[in-house]
């Protein structure tokens, strides 16, 4: 997505693969203490067995490790109600540049004693430090999951049926994800995958705790829905996007956040901005937490497009108040945009961090600050 885990000329990669072993499990608190390189579907599955779930649900759960999802801040589909890692994670194991193993694996939900320094290697991208071992609070299985396919006429009657759900459902909404026709289109025409109500501009993914089909549609908000027989079916839909774009041509993807009122503007002036120079500019995302997936797809990689779509897209986030990275990090790609995000000051103390931490620049190079820090 942004080139934050690949190596640029002869950097080592450090794989933590074989790292995958769970240390602990406290039932009756539900935190979890495991090692970096536990894939995020087997700790799952752990959990399931015990009646827990974790924190975080991912599409690439079945290959991602955990010790990545924190360094890179992974938001996914439960940050609506569960938060995002910088909450749920309680401690950390971290090896520094310097070889020093720093010990703050705790287990406690309150620790006010000084600073609290695993938050600079959550969302650092292994810049600061190789997380190697992470204790993280785990959530109660719920007793029953309704998943809702909902289509909507406008963005507009989106808006106001999240608002619907947040004022009926409070903190049982999981998840209250969006896509637009476009990716139905995509959906149908290259996975062939089927839409399970009447065709729409946009349709909305809904996760909860309480059946609020019948409500959605005695609101006249939504044009039509349906509720999953299997919860897994209508999710599924929604994470094979990206997959469906793979198939429509070369894609160049944009990770944003927004005030939500205005995540889809975005789609609608870049549609415009590009004209036919374009394939396909598709928009979905995470509604509860302002988080619009952008993709412009052509048949071949066109440098004439990227220029069109960069900086626009920067510039346009920053003006509307927004954040050029949601939750895919800045890498290789994306870091010398950060100044549309961040102000200098803040950007040379990351530096001054940075150096302190890695004098030598061995951690991640090339990732994540900019180019005029050197």
């Amino acid at each position: 997505m942004v080139g934050g885990s690949v190596p640029v000329y002869d950097e080592i990669v450090l794989s933590t693969a074989l790292m995958n072993n769970i240390l602990t499990f406290d039932s009756v608190s539900g935190i979890l203490t495991c090692q970096a390189g536990c894939v995020l579907e087997n700790l799952s599955l752990y959990l399931d067995d015990r009646d827990y779930i974790m924190p975080l649900d991912l599409g690439a759960k079945g290959s991602c490790h955990i010790g990545g999802n924190v360094a890179t801040n992974a938001g996914g589909l439960r940050l609506l109600r569960y938060g995002s890692l910088r909450g749920t994670v309680l401690g950390l194991e971290v090896v520094l540049a310097d070889g020093r193993v720093l010990d703050c694996l705790a287990t406690l939900r309150k620790d006010n004693t000084g600073y609290d320094l695993k938050q600079l290697f959550i969302g650092s991208e292994g810049t600061l430090g190789v997380i190697t071992a992470v204790s993280i609070l785990c959530p109660r299985k719920p007793k029953s999951i309704n998943v809702v396919f909902l289509g909507c006429e406008t963005f507009e009657q989106l808006l106001k049926t999240f608002q619907l759900c947040r004022g009926m459902l409070g903190e049982i909404l999981s998840a209250f994800e969006f896509l637009d026709s476009e990716c139905m289109r995509l959906l149908n025409t290259h996975l062939k995958l089927s839409n399970p109500i009447s065709d729409c501009p946009f349709y909305i993914v809904i996760e909860t705790l309480h059946k609020f089909l019948e409500e959605a549609m005695t609101s006249s908000l939504v044009t039509d829905g349906t509720v999953a027989t299997e919860d897994t079916k209508l999710k599924y839909r929604w994470n094979r996007v990206t997959e469906a774009l793979t198939h429509d041509g070369f894609t160049y993807k944009y990770d944003v956040s927004l005030p939500v009122e205005e995540i889809y503007q975005l789609v609608t002036d870049m549609r415009q901005h590009l004209g036919r120079r374009a394939k396909s500019v598709v928009g979905y995302g995470h509604v509860g937490d302002g988080n619009l997936h952008l993709n412009i797809t052509s048949p071949a990689r066109d440098h004439a497009l990227l220029s069109a779509i960069e900086p626009f897209v920067y510039e346009w986030t920053s003006r509307h108040h927004g954040s050029i990275s949601a939750e895919h990090g800045l890498g290789l790609k994306k870091r010398n945009y950060i100044y549309y995000s961040k102000p200098r000051q803040t950007v040379a103390l990351m530096g001054n961090i940075k150096t302190m931490l890695d004098p030598r620049g061995i951690l991640n190079p090339y990732k994540t600050l900019p180019d005029d820090l050197k």
